[in-house]
């Protein structure tokens, strides 16, 4: 839980470095999140980060109905967050991003006083409070590139990438049946880390399906920030295509 911890806290660090730079102009620009806005994006990780601290708190029914202002959730996960943001857009950007700051700060104290096996619920189910502390390192990295792009500045990769990576390649089965679609057997990923290590996440009977590559690309794809066909990912086995078209870090 440490390791993973200080991943989440060194990934808050970098967001926090980029928004203070901006100006008023610069949280106004379009994202690469369709309809958002830099502000958007950020209030949108706030409240998911404070629904994440209810979760680890127990009371995620509780949270979920706060942030939803007591209306019944519609739609699917996507449907609801943009429902979330609309409800709450229009606030200054000291404030959006003071809320997110807190709340993530609130967040890291909370976990790290947590059972990492302990089970919460979640969007999509139940998860350890270890998985969910991952998930929200892969969602703030997500979108600090959505930020970072949106205005002009290149995200750099680090090899707390590797957790992201794990978390795809864990979820497979999940972004399968999400999809309506079953894997035809285990599926291994060797990926290269951006320092140059080696990332190898095998199952533990022999692969049917092996996914080769870059390990930050495999991490923008599985976030769906840049397609398979742009990366130089290459997959064997029969359920190669659909493995890189279905992963996902994300409910």
């Amino acid at each position: 839980m440490h390791a993973i911890l200080t991943a989440l806290a060194e990934q808050h660090a970098e967001l926090v470095a980029l928004l203070d730079g901006l100006d008023e102009t610069d949280w106004q620009r379009p994202t690469r999140c369709e309809g958002w806005n830099v502000a958007d994006v950020v209030l949108h990780l706030a409240q998911t980060d404070e629904l994440a601290l209810a979760s680890a708190q127990r009371r995620y029914d509780e949270g979920l109905a706060a942030l939803a202002g007591g209306a019944v959730p519609q739609g699917n996960v996507d449907d609801g967050a943009a429902a979330m943001v609309a409800r709450e857009r229009g606030q200054t950007s000291a404030a959006v991003l003071e809320r997110w700051r807190s709340g993530a700060a609130m967040l890291n104290e909370t976990l790290a006083a947590s059972d990492p096996h302990e089970r919460v619920r979640w969007v999509a189910g139940e998860l350890s409070t270890h998985t969910l502390a991952t998930t929200r390192l892969a969602e703030c990295w997500i979108h600090t590139g959505d930020v970072a792009d949106a205005v002009g500045v290149v995200q750099p990769a680090t090899d707390r990438l590797e957790a992201i990576a794990r978390l795809a390649w864990r979820t497979l089965p999940y972004a399968f049946a999400r999809a309506g679609r079953r894997l035809t057997g285990p599926v291994s990923f060797d990926l290269r880390a951006p320092s140059g290590a080696r990332w190898h996440f095998a199952p533990d009977d022999p692969p049917a399906t092996t996914i080769e590559g870059d390990g930050g690309e495999l991490c923008l794809v599985a976030a769906r920030r840049i397609t398979p066909a742009e990366t130089s990912l290459r997959g064997t086995g029969p359920d190669a295509g659909a493995v890189l078209e279905l992963v996902r870090t994300y409910a």
